[in-house]
């Protein structure tokens, strides 16, 4: 399977989570074709998730990962911090009590 445009995929994944009655935006519009995702989990009690799609070499496909957790400060730091390397990077926020994200169904 092709990889899917960015702005595409962006739209499919906020249209599955409205549809679980979760609220998610976009906080940075990146490249509509080729922009990397990252995507901020907030549970709404300070506390966040970073997840960034990485590529597995052993399985040969995308995979989504946890690359933070901290207060929602730090992690809008360190989104802040990724920007900065790449500028055409899409940033969206979740906020979920449960901290319900459905990525591993959306790779």
């Amino acid at each position: 399977m092709s990889n899917l445009k960015s702005e595409f995929w962006v739209k499919a994944y906020l249209k599955r989570l409205s549809l679980e009655g979760i609220c998610g935006f976009v906080v940075h519009h990146g490249d509509d074709d080729a922009g990397d995702l990252l995507i901020k989990i907030s549970t709404l009690d300070g506390a966040a998730q970073l997840f960034q799609r990485e590529y597995n070499l052993q399985m040969g496909r995308r995979l989504w990962n946890c690359t933070f957790i901290g207060s929602e400060e730090d992690t809008d730091l360190s989104v802040k911090k990724k920007l900065g390397f790449d500028p055409d990077l899409w940033v969206l926020e979740v906020e979920d009590l449960e901290g319900r994200n459905f990525l591993d169904s959306m790779l």
